[in-house]
């Protein structure tokens, strides 16, 4: 687990001297155990190291046995083991212990196909000096990070977008069409950023640079099939084989392994496993919040480890703690989300990283296996369009008079009379209706406003493409997974952990897990109200049925009432003041309004109220600094 940065100038003009150098010290945080650099005409690579397999020989970079290559790398290859074996079978010399050396030789033998041979999360870039082209690439999932800019002649790439500002002629501007998207999908999804010109590398796909052209492909080409005949019970074998082997991959480390435990399924269920692995007790992790007893987890959390026989860190996280860190959040994340627990994650990574380098994570399982509430409305959605034209006459109106404190609820009745799925999807996730954008919106944001409000669903259509043969619920989980996990929640975790120098990897995110949850049809997903269906049925070979079924927590904290009451200050402060960036885009006047509404208890903005408090933050501490 790493930070990488690097410039390529395909003119060959020398790349200048200390611009390297302060792309990585950008990025200290993300390995604060040694750096290195290649620099030669005109290439240069960046690496920051968090030493975790190979502590003694895994520097970077590192090169092939000719120099011809050189390769910088951020994060793990789980099955790097069984590929050297094959590799020296095929007559290569390893010089080191790590999985970065088996990526190199990899490359040499397989060429840019070598990627389909890696389990693991991923973004690395070798140069060729042969033929003097750079190779770029990005795990299947997009667990790890990997941020790009084209400039005229020269290709600039990083783990993240703050190395890339370190770049003189690197504009510091927002687009406003991804701010658009940002409203919509309450994060902006690939290729694009918040940053105009600076861009992500797709999930699952390669960057081939060279002199004369930049050419991107996708090499991760699952297309689910459902399966249309199965006996359930070898599902289950099967789905618990792949678990566990798993496990067996990711409990890989040179230091110990920790995990971050909630009371929920998933979690418990890596513990489990965990255990098998290791003679020690495993340490994990759990954070509550001051006025959120109802929610926190800690005390079942506590119970689990126990049980385990695990040593349990737990820490109550107060209003103060979170003010203070949104001094630093936006920094850390580069990018705005309307993920209301997002700087949560910060705080139980730090409390990680004060005992190990790296943690396991039950990140991943809800999306792929239609765990999450909003999944209900996208299969009930067929049934409510099935109900004839004179009733849903008479109920539309009254579905629109749900009360504004049920703001979910509500959001997720506006979507199901609509027959195209990506602006279905659009409307369950957008917190910003049609009317409140109308009224929200000003200067270039108004101009480029779409009337029908869901204009940037396109930004999905290249994964609805792939499943559109596929019933809705399918296609939303495989969007989810391809979109939602990688530009939100993962980018989220990514970023708050490695600011802690922590290593988080994400068992139920192997590529091999997801393919086999694509391959079965939806009611082994989602049985009646119950989601995660078969999943809850394999995992009760490791858990107790209490925990199995429990009901799901989420990572839920008090952040609505803070935002109305010690937190006020800064919200207002954000919003509100002269200052204010936001009057650029949006109306200051109903910006006040909502939260005099939210406020008063007659409406519940707090999801909207946070997607413009970190917008704030994010153009201050980039745009305006």
């Amino acid at each position: 687990m790493c930070g990488i940065c690097g410039v390529f100038d395909r003119k060959g003009i020398p790349i200048g001297e200390g611009i390297i150098e302060n792309m990585m010290a950008s990025i200290q945080h993300r390995g604060p155990n040694g750096f290195g650099k290649f620099q030669m005409d005109e290439i240069a690579l960046g690496h920051r190291r968090l030493s975790i397999i190979d502590l003694e020989g895994g520097a970077q970079p590192i090169s092939n046995e000719d120099k011809s290559l050189q390769i910088v790398f951020n994060g793990e290859i789980y099955n790097y083991k069984e590929l050297r074996s094959e590799l020296e079978n095929l007559g290569h010399t390893f010089h080191t212990q790590s999985d970065t050396e088996t990526i190199v030789h990899a490359f040499e033998q397989w060429g840019i196909d070598c990627v389909n041979h890696f389990n693991g999360m991923f973004a690395f870039a070798i140069w060729n000096s042969v033929n003097h082209s750079l190779f770029l690439a990005r795990d299947h999932l997009g667990i790890k990070p990997l941020y790009y800019i084209e400039l005229d002649s020269t290709i600039l790439f990083a783990s993240e977008i703050k190395a890339l500002l370190e770049y003189p002629s690197v504009p510091k501007e927002i687009d406003i069409k991804s701010l658009s998207e940002l409203f919509t999908f309450r994060y902006v999804p690939s290729p694009n950023t918040l940053f105009k010109g600076i861009k992500k590398l797709i999930p699952g796909h390669i960057m081939i640079c060279s002199k004369t052209k930049i050419d991107i492909k996708r090499f991760w080409t699952w297309t689910p099939i459902i399966r249309s005949s199965y006996n359930e019970n070898e599902l289950i074998e099967e789905y618990q084989s792949l678990f566990e082997d798993t496990i067996r991959l990711q409990m890989r480390s040179d230091v110990p392994v920790g995990l971050f435990l909630s009371s929920g399924i998933d979690s418990s269920a890596i513990l489990a496993l965990m255990r098998q692995h290791t003679s020690k007790p495993i340490n994990t992790y759990t954070i509550g919040f001051t006025d959120g007893e109802k929610t926190n987890e800690i005390r079942d959390a506590a119970k689990l480890a126990h049980a385990y026989g695990a040593n349990h860190h737990g820490e109550i996280i107060s209003p103060h703690d979170y003010a203070s860190y949104y001094e630093q959040y936006m920094m850390d994340l580069e990018e705005p989300v309307g993920h209301e627990p997002a700087a949560a994650h910060y705080f139980v990574a730090n409390l990680a990283a004060q005992h190990t380098r790296v943690a396991l994570s039950g990140q991943g399982a809800d999306e792929p296996w239609a765990g999450y509430d909003r999944y209900l409305g996208i299969k009930y959605s067929e049934i409510y369009r099935r109900i004839p034209t004179p009733i849903i006459n008479i109920l539309a109106p009254l579905l629109s008079k749900i009360p504004g404190k049920l703001e979910i609820v509500r959001r997720s009745v506006n979507s199901l009379s609509e027959p195209d799925h990506l602006t279905r999807f659009a409307k369950v996730y957008s917190y910003f209706s049609a009317d409140m954008k109308e009224q929200l919106y000003r200067g270039k944001l108004r101009q480029d406003f779409d009337v029908d409000n869901f204009g940037t669903k396109e930004a999905l259509r290249r994964l609805q493409s792939d499943v559109k043969h596929l019933d809705p619920l399918s296609q939303m989980l495989y969007i989810d997974t391809r979109a939602n996990l990688p530009d939100d929640l993962l980018m989220v975790g990514d970023k708050t952990s490695m600011s802690n120098s922590l290593e988080v990897r994400v068992p139920f995110l192997d590529y091999r897990i997801v393919e086999f949850i694509e391959s079965l049809p939806p009611s082994l997903k989602l049985r009646g109200l119950t989601g995660k269906y078969l999943h809850k049925k394999a995992m009760r070979k490791y858990l107790p049925s209490e925990v199995v079924y429990r009901k799901k927590k989420g990572f839920a904290h008090p952040i609505a009432q803070w935002l109305r009451t010690s937190m006020r200050p800064l919200v207002e402060d954000c919003l509100l003041s002269k200052n204010s960036s936001l009057s650029e885009y949006f109306n200051i006047e109903y910006i006040r309004t909502i939260l005099e509404l939210d406020r008063s208890g007659s409406e519940n903005y707090m999801r909207h109220i946070y997607l413009l408090l970190s917008l704030e933050l994010w153009h201050r501490k980039f745009i305006t600094r």
